[in-house]
């Protein structure tokens, strides 16, 4: 019996449209869920939104409404993405104003500050609002914060809770010297390996009602919220129903060894260091792994509302389809290095790929397998088996390099293109019928194969390859029809 898997986004915050950056890591971390299912595991798959803060507070006020019904307009944006985005079915969603979440949170800090890792004090800070983050000197680019230079740095002093995260330098790096393969790629690894060397300084986890009323009350402290990074962080677990459904959490962060977390390079601190710190105060077992992807620029450039340059994935699907752009996030983006997207390279990939290459060769194939294999059955069945999952296949999504692995099924589907080239069965069969056949016969089977390795990557275009090549007859449209 395999072992449970839990896999889980981040929490984008709710204060703009979904981009096609988290798009990415949405369809990357479903790609490895479905994989994960293809090998018997029972998969737990999350996702959701992160809603409290200033940031969006500010953002509700600035349009005139109130902060609950500004997230429940934006949330409704992100729950759609799963359905564009062709994502698992059973995909958990959680929302961090659901009461569930709000409950978890509360008691989440009662058993931190229990164990003596919360406490109050008077602080001077540095802040920025864009990444809701407190900045050291050391961290700033000509006083300004690195990832929102446009944006001004504010410094308030006040009584707030601190969570006392200098504690935790010598613990945390034991622990990533227990487990090498903590955070994904190694570079990364480096990256909070050295972060946390350093030393590390208590942060502040609450912030003054009166200033910031839009946020999880602080327990028995009715003139404090909670901090946004570190209320929204206990959703990995709230969403399993910790603390009440203990079945549910003995199953997906017990048995399962913990949760797989996929995040951008932007979150390293939060997801890798802060979190795995806030579960040990809390007395609970840190995650299992950290998947840190890159950014998508747009020609160079970051993307920006101000530079006209930002990719919508609805507009992207209902142009071209999900699994287009499912292929295109999985193929041609790097899963873990900044990558370039543009509609220019989109669409010629797009054709090259998909309308000329796997879509054009499963007409061809199905062409003469429904022409001349009437009285061949080619067992789809037979393609259901995890030890026919070729080995460098396996091992690209074993390590999380998804683009390794769309490139083994593309150069699988390029070489028997390059087959049919070379045999021309489709001649062959009207001077040698039965060896034609044979060859036709060999090349469904081969995009049988095709066909099941794609489920992860494509699930429709893969069962509507499975279902004519067990109907034995050719889809009833192109796959992808050139643009």
């Amino acid at each position: 019996m395999s072992k449970p898997f839990y896999i889980t986004t981040t929490l984008p915050y709710v204060n703009a449209d979904p981009h096609i950056g988290f798009a990415l890591e949405l369809v990357h971390a479903d790609i490895i869920a479905r994989y994960k299912k293809l090998l018997g595991h029972e998969v737990f798959f999350n996702t959701g939104t992160d809603e409290h803060g200033l940031k969006i507070y500010r953002k509700a006020l600035e349009e005139g409404k109130k902060p609950q019904a500004y997230v429940n307009e934006y949330a409704a944006k992100f729950e759609r993405l799963q359905d564009i985005l062709g994502l698992s079915e059973d995909l958990h969603f959680i929302r961090t104003t659901d009461e569930k979440h709000m409950r978890a949170a509360q008691e989440f800090w009662r058993r931190c500050k229990e164990r003596g890792y919360i406490g109050k004090k008077l602080y001077q800070i540095k802040y920025c609002v864009g990444c809701e983050l407190e900045k050291t000197d050391s961290e700033l680019e000509n006083g300004k914060c690195p990832l929102h230079p446009s944006l001004s740095l504010e410094t308030s002093e006040e009584e707030n809770y601190f969570f006392k995260f200098s504690e935790f330098t010598k613990r945390l790096a034991d622990f990533y010297a227990a487990h090498p393969d903590f955070v994904v790629p190694d570079v990364r690894f480096n990256e909070i390996k050295a972060f946390v060397s350093r030393g590390l300084q208590d942060f502040s986890v609450s912030r003054v009602k009166q200033k910031m009323p839009w946020g999880v009350p602080v327990p028995d402290d009715p003139e404090h919220v909670m901090y946004v990074w570190f209320e929204a962080l206990v959703d990995y677990i709230s969403t399993l129903g910790w603390p009440s459904d203990e079945a549910s959490f003995d199953k997906w962060w017990l048995q399962s060894g913990g949760v797989v977390q996929f995040a951008g390079k932007d979150q390293i601190r939060q997801q890798a260091a802060m979190w795995q710190a806030m579960l040990m105060a809390a007395g609970l077992p840190p995650s299992k792994q950290i998947v840190i992807h890159g950014f998508i620029q747009s020609g160079g450039e970051k993307m920006s509302k101000s530079l006209g340059n930002v990719i919508d994935p609805f507009a992207l699907v209902q142009e071209y389809g999900t699994d287009a752009v499912r292929f295109y996030l999985a193929r041609h983006i790097h899963p873990f290095e900044d990558s370039d997207f543009t509609l220019a390279k989109f669409r010629e990939a797009y054709n090259a790929d998909l309308a000329n290459g796997l879509g054009n060769l499963v007409s061809r194939i199905m062409k003469m397998a429904e022409e001349h294999l009437h009285d061949t059955n080619v067992r789809i069945e037979d393609s259901n088996d995890t030890n026919k999952i070729p080995k460098q296949f396996g091992k690209a999504l074993d390590s999380y390099n998804i683009q390794r692995a769309a490139e083994i099924v593309s150069e699988r589907a390029a070489s028997l293109d390059r087959r049919i080239q070379e045999t021309e069965p489709f001649r062959l069969v009207k001077t040698d019928k039965e060896k034609g056949k044979v060859i036709i016969t060999d090349l469904v089977r081969e995009l049988v194969h095709i066909g099941y390795l794609l489920q992860p990557i494509l699930p429709e275009t893969s069962k509507t390859i499975l279902s004519a090549i067990r109907d034995n007859i050719m889809p009833a449209a192109p796959l992808f029809p050139r643009r």
